[in-house]
């Protein structure tokens, strides 16, 4: 199966051409104040434009409110909201508000972690991710989660592989775990927030040849 990738936290038009350019089907814009990726909403506006229709635009979130939510859909034209720890009601209440896809992040640290009944409510696709300390960024801390976990793992809804990835890497963790969509954000950056064109282009590289 191809492989096709998510560059996570773009926030020039540089680094978000880069990636389109380089054949990401989906780019990540960060809607969280206490994250380095943090986007303003005029600075979505701008990127969302550049974006052609055929790049999916996920809105980044952590259980946000309903203020956040509809201010950041209509300035990043947002296609899915990726919710991090936020409860199924919520999810719920935001997708039946909103009309969006949602994706539901589920924490990985220990194969407990994936005890959630076979199921999972309100979300049309799982991100996993590494868990991170509770004082910590939920996310882009350049930490992953053992693959292994995943192995025979039967997956309730589309998925995608989300941790530490990086150019060097993510050919072992999409082989390892059958990911057909992988997602990066620290993995392409000179440092925290900060976007590497050429890390972004050597990152796509990889994916393409799987």
């Amino acid at each position: 199966m191809p492989v096709s990738a998510k560059i996570c936290g773009l926030s020039t038009p540089e680094t978000l051409d880069g990636a389109i350019a380089g054949g990401a089907s989906h780019v990540g814009f960060v809607f969280f104040p206490p994250s380095p990726r943090n986007l303003s909403f005029d600075a979505a506006a701008g990127l969302a434009a550049r974006t052609p229709e055929h790049v999916q635009r996920v809105g980044v979130f952590v259980d946000p409110d309903d203020a956040l939510i509809e201010r950041a859909v209509a300035a990043g034209r947002l296609d899915a909201l990726q919710l991090h720890r936020t409860t199924a009601a919520r999810r719920a209440a935001i997708g039946a508000r909103t009309g969006k896809q949602i994706w539901a992040v589920i924490e990985v640290k220990r194969a407990t972690d994936l005890a959630f009944g076979g199921h999972i409510q309100a979300a049309d696709k799982i991100l996993y991710d590494a868990k991170t300390p509770e004082a910590a960024l939920p996310g882009g801390m350049g930490m992953r989660f053992d693959w292994n976990l995943l192995d025979g793992f039967r997956h309730p809804l589309p998925w995608v592989l989300s941790g530490g990835l990086t150019a060097d890497n993510v050919a072992e963790a999409a082989t390892r775990t059958g990911a057909t969509l992988v997602d990066v954000s620290s993995g392409v950056e000179s440092s925290p927030g900060v976007k590497d064109v050429d890390k972004i282009a050597t990152f796509l590289q990889a994916v393409a040849r799987l």
